[in-house]
């Protein structure tokens, strides 16, 4: 499961990045962060909820 979020992370990040680097697609650098901190915010819930 955390590979799977690592793997997700690493996704946004990329997408976020994009965004930022391409001027016009700043709304995917937006989309890219509000992922990343969601997929942050769940995997770290999924690793307190499992110890």
């Amino acid at each position: 499961m955390l590979q799977l979020i690592a793997i997700l992370l690493v996704i946004w990040l990329v997408l976020t990045l994009i965004g930022i680097v391409f001027k016009g697609l700043i709304w995917l650098a937006v989309i890219g962060v509000i992922l990343f901190v969601a997929t942050a915010l769940w995997g770290w819930w999924q690793k307190q909820k499992s110890s």
